[in-house]
């Protein structure tokens, strides 16, 4: 068929009367009708004017103009259509045969088709059918697989089996969740799923407060465990100290004397090794430190662990670093309400087990808390340990309480420094208080000291058994014989003696104690310094005291003057025992020995001794005053009171060698001897004897033998060095009576003679003696029955007459 003609584009028709309004509405109206544009504006204006009539009219005219078109275009294409027609008729016969060929096909395939269509209608159905069962079955395996572990979920629970129980919740919702075929099943996990988590996440959490309010208990003990063992090895160090010290004794005495033995011993339990903190394993595979302790960190872990799972890893962290931050803070309270000194081992051990408990943490905990969290609590317990201990310190009056908490913090550092956390600055709080720590010391040793001296009866101590004379001689080494004495044993000290040893040894140990382990190793000079403010000032200003005051006898005099030799060899034992306390060789200790700390004591003691025997000596000096000075013959017995006084000497003697040392009696002696020297002297140039003659000063020289007998028989007791020394003081009265009995008395005016023979002598007091001598009235003394004069009368005149030039 031919294609239709495109539709023509219709122009106004040329009119001759283009001025007519109609004509031009009626162009314009054809216009747009050809170009098939809207006609309302034509109908409006048509109607708004009241001319309708005239619009149709134009329409039907346009109608009219149109038909002749049409008429033309029907006539252009009629034959083509008749053609078709006839093409049409044809191709109807065709289709008609056509049709009736497809009717027999479709009959014949229909029959032939038949049973298959049925079959494959069976197959169809079975075929959904199966489908079906597989998905069913996929299904239900999909079911069964959740619902199983919904019950593993159920028994983890059950058991407490918290982390396993979240792991198999979340493989649930990983990889069953989406794709769980029932509706209902998967409602119920949606709900369940989160409601497990945040049930986990509860208990958890519970579990772990549990375990922090535990963990404060279990800190406390383990911290006292670790100190313990602290002290335990540090008393095995003292005691492996002592078999050295008794060791390298024994070979200062003999090397054959040494004995040797192999002695195993037992470190204990290591704290820092983790055999109290060893860990087994836990519920849910968490390792825990149950050890001898029960300390356990499976809580922590396992909190953490599942804080981990659930993704809430740092919140936890740093939940517990603020929970422990907590507690620390809460352990630094120091309570007003019980005295210091008895809640300090709890205080210090608290903050101990904390940092132990860390210290594993840090070591095991996976992350848990890092190494400058640690570090960051540790500078705060620092800081506020010493600043208790500077206050507590400070408050203190008593050294054993200082001594208490000085070594208790020093374990406390010990144990601590196993576990790398720095102490220097609690050593430093230590060390600072040593001075005061001294002066309480020594305030509390006067005391002491003041207490044994007053209950002193001034009587030879009494040992019965040998432990008494261990206890009481041989530990002070006071012995002057390797013996052993036979028992019971009358020691030549009173009690006081041991007392103020045992005073003196106890501050020795007390400071070296205080001293040691402070982070200062060489703190013998420390010691030494108040050793020697300790015997200088305190202990021999308390024998001062007690001599000055309590001494009311010689026997008490005699007594303490033998304590005081016995306390001058009790004095070396006193460095040496500080020195090998201390470490430090026993020679360097010898050579930085100084002078008898306790010389004022010493010196009173037999000055008062002296002074009493003096005043006994006075009494039969006395009787000096009985002697004929004006004698007509020579007394050869010696006079009265010299027997007096050598019977009164050899009785002291014979007592007192049984308790002074020989030193000690050879001074007192000295003293005494000296003083009946001088009252001799005295005598002579005192104002009651107005003259005497050679008879009587003959007289005078026999009582001066007798007396120097008595001193060179004491070489027995003492030595020949000693009774030269005792001979010695009576060199006074001596070379008075030699210079009397002398042929020629002027030799005194010599230089070289005097110095030699009378060096002794005042030239005043052989002045007023020489003139008594020479008292005119008896003209029979230096005359004879001759007229030449005595050459010795004249050579007494001569120095007379000197002196009196010099006077």
């Amino acid at each position: 068929m031919q294609s239709m003609k495109s539709r023509r584009r219709v122009t106004p028709l040329g009119s001759s009367n283009s001025d007519s309004a109609d004509k031009q509405d009626q162009l314009l109206l054809s216009s747009a009708i050809g170009n098939g544009e809207d006609l309302s504006p034509f109908i409006r204006k048509a109607f708004s004017t009241g001319k309708p009539d005239t619009l149709l009219h134009h329409l039907r005219q346009f109608a009219r103009s149109k038909e002749s078109e049409i008429e033309e275009v029907c006539k252009a294409h009629y034959q083509d259509f008749i053609l078709a027609v006839d093409d049409l008729r044809s191709l109807l016969s065709d289709v008609d045969s056509l049709k009736s060929s497809l009717s027999l096909s479709s009959s014949h395939l229909q029959s032939v088709a038949q049973p298959l269509l049925s079959s494959l209608e069976s197959f169809i159905e079975t075929r959904n059918i199966s489908t079906n069962i597989l998905l069913c079955l996929r299904s239900l395996k999909i079911c069964l697989q959740v619902i199983d572990l919904c019950a593993r979920v159920n028994s983890h629970l059950k058991n407490d089996n918290l982390y396993l129980a979240l792991k198999s919740a979340d493989k649930i919702e990983r990889s069953f969740l989406m794709i769980t075929p029932s509706i209902t099943l998967k409602r119920m996990l949606e709900k369940q799923i989160p409601a497990i988590r945040a049930y986990v996440e509860k208990k958890t959490n519970k579990e772990f407060g549990d375990w922090l309010v535990e963990i404060r208990v279990v800190s406390r003990n383990l911290g006292q465990v670790a100190i313990g063992q602290a002290s335990s090895a540090r008393q095995r160090e003292e005691e492996l100290r002592m078999k050295q010290r008794q060791a390298e004794e024994q070979s200062r005495l003999s090397v054959r004397d040494c004995v040797y033995s192999l002695e195993n011993e037992d470190d204990g339990v290591d704290l820092s090794d983790g055999d109290v903190l060893d860990h087994g394993h836990g519920k849910d595979g968490f390792s825990n430190g149950g050890g001898n302790l029960g300390f356990d960190l499976t809580p922590l872990y396992r909190a953490f662990h599942i804080n981990q799972t659930l993704g809430l890893e740092d919140r936890f962290k740093q939940y517990y670093f603020e929970n422990r931050k907590l507690q620390l803070t809460s352990d630094f309270q120091v309570s007003s309400m019980t005295p210091f000194l008895e809640s300090h081992q709890t205080f210090f051990a608290q903050i101990a087990g904390f940092f132990i408990v860390e210290d594993r943490v840090l070591r095991t905990g996976g992350g848990l808390i890092s190494k400058w969290e640690v570090d960051n609590l540790w500078e705060v317990a620092v800081s506020k340990m010493c600043s208790v201990l500077e206050d507590q310190f400070s408050r203190m009056q008593t050294a054993n309480h200082l001594l208490l908490i000085k070594d208790y913090v020093s374990l406390l550092g010990v144990s601590l420094r196993r576990y790398g956390y720095p102490v220097d600055a609690l050593l430093e709080v230590l060390s600072k208080h040593s001075d005061k720590y001294h002066e309480l010391l020594l305030s509390d040793c006067r005391k002491q000291i003041s207490d044994a001296l007053s209950a002193d009866k001034f009587e030879q101590m009494l040992m019965k058994k040998e432990y008494e004379y261990s206890m009481n001689v041989l530990a002070f080494q006071l012995q002057t014989s390797d013996i052993i004495p036979a028992f019971p044993y009358v020691a030549p000290f009173s009690s006081t003696v041991p007392d103020c040893c045992r005073i003196v040894r106890s501050f020795i140990e007390d400071s070296v104690s205080f001293m040691s382990y402070g982070g200062q190793l060489d703190f013998y000079d420390v010691v030494k310094k108040y050793l020697d403010r300790l015997l200088s000032e305190v202990l021999d200003q308390a024998l001062v005291k007690l001599i000055k005051s309590s001494i009311h006898g010689v026997s008490q005099a005699m007594q303490v003057a033998a304590n005081m030799a016995v306390l001058e060899r009790a004095c070396e034992f006193y460095f040496k025992h500080a020195a090998q306390l201390s470490g430090v060789p026993l020679r360097m200790a010898e050579r930085g020995m100084k002078q008898f700390p306790l010389k004022n004591a010493r010196d009173a003691a037999e000055e008062i001794l002296s002074g009493m025997l003096k005043v006994k000596i006075d009494g039969f000096m006395s009787l000096i005053d009985n002697v004929n000075w004006m004698a007509d013959e020579t007394l050869q017995g010696g006079n009265e009171y010299v027997n007096e006084v050598l019977f009164y000497l050899e009785t002291l003697v014979s007592t007192a060698q049984q308790i002074l040392p020989p030193a000690v009696l050879r001074r007192v002696l000295q003293d005494v001897l000296s003083h009946i020297s001088e009252k001799i002297v005295g005598a002579l140039v005192g104002d009651s004897v107005k003259r005497f003659n050679v008879n009587a000063i003959t007289g005078i020289d026999v009582d001066i033998r007798m007396l120097e007998s008595f001193a060179e028989n004491q070489a027995a007791v003492l030595s020949d060095a000693d009774a030269s020394q005792l001979k010695s003081a009576l060199t006074e009265s001596r070379q008075m009576i030699n210079l009397l009995l002398s042929h020629n008395p002027e030799n005194f005016l010599d230089p070289v003679i005097r110095e030699k023979s009378y060096n002794a002598l005042d030239y005043r007091k052989v002045m007023v003696v020489s003139e008594k001598l020479r008292d005119p009235a008896d003209r029979s003394f230096f005359t004879t029955r001759g007229t030449r004069q005595n050459p010795k009368k004249k050579s007494l005149d001569a120095l007379i007459k000197r002196l009196r030039e010099v006077n």
